[in-house]
């Protein structure tokens, strides 16, 4: 594995990455890369573990700053760094919304094994990861790329889908409570109810928190998900926040008027 990326990634707290041909990962969006100036040849595929304690009644990911900040930040930083030796490189990193399937890359790279909840279960921080990608045109032997391993899968106990709240991943319900607490405008009283039942004013955890992989959870080592954490949401750190605060938290991206919406749905319960 080439040097600057085991220094980078040991300097930002990330332990687990790998690097991988553009061509051995499944691409899922070729608009977004054909949106490139550059045409992708290694894929840079790094973990962010973001578990920094329990959460009351939101997702433990969004009790922390919005993650996309720091994913960004990683893979900007190992642009720059990476940019020194190769400057007429180009480089575009993504979370969330990339050309390749992230969660596949991750476990081809052998970096961990796929629940039935389809999340990529890690060794060490169980399911509370992120996965970040770094597209880069500079060569896959140069950063030492290697090759794909089959992805391996949990072994099936059941605990996911007996524990998930609306049966979704039993193949009965229509979606998941989490997209439920995003989704706009007026729920259902049957949605309503879930919310109050499982005291969620944003996402859903249950299919993690019964997860044997998940049992101790290891803390993550990245600093910046133990800054201004509110492991619990009120109407009142809502409505106190500016505009700017607001925009740097995980549920932002529907709106304050989604979220004041689901916490007075919990206050009704109260």
């Amino acid at each position: 594995m080439n040097g600057i990326l085991r220094e980078y990634f040991g300097s930002v707290g990330i332990e687990y990455f790998s690097v991988l041909k553009y061509s051995d990962c499944r691409e899922i969006n070729e608009r977004l890369r054909l949106s490139l100036d550059f045409e992708p040849k290694s894929v840079v595929v790094f973990l962010v573990p973001y578990y920094a304690g329990e959460a009351v009644n939101l997702s433990r990911y969004a009790a922390s700053l919005d993650y996309h900040i720091i994913l960004r930040e990683i893979a900007e930083g190992l642009a720059e760094r990476l940019k020194e030796k190769h400057p007429t490189a180009h480089f575009v990193g993504y979370g969330d919304h990339s050309p390749i399937d992230e969660v596949g890359a991750a476990l081809i790279s052998g970096l961990g094994i796929r629940g039935d909840n389809g999340l990529i279960i890690n060794p060490e921080y169980g399911s509370y990861v992120f996965i970040g990608d770094l597209l880069t045109d500079i060569d896959p032997e140069i950063l030492g790329a290697i090759s794909p391993a089959p992805p391996a899968r949990c072994y099936h106990c059941g605990a996911c889908k007996r524990a998930c709240p609306t049966g979704i991943l039993r193949g009965e319900g229509a979606d998941c409570l989490s997209a439920v607490t995003q989704r706009k405008g007026d729920l259902t009283s049957e949605e309503k109810a879930l919310m109050q039942k499982y005291n969620t004013a944003w996402g859903c955890d249950m299919c993690q928190s019964v997860c044997p992989y998940n049992k101790a959870p290891k803390l993550t080592p990245v600093s910046f998900f133990y800054r201004e954490r509110i492991p619990e949401l009120t109407l009142d750190i809502i409505k106190g926040m500016t505009r700017v605060e607001f925009s740097r938290r995980a549920f932002a991206w529907r709106g304050r008027k989604t979220v004041e919406r689901n916490l007075e749905i919990l206050a009704e319960n109260n």
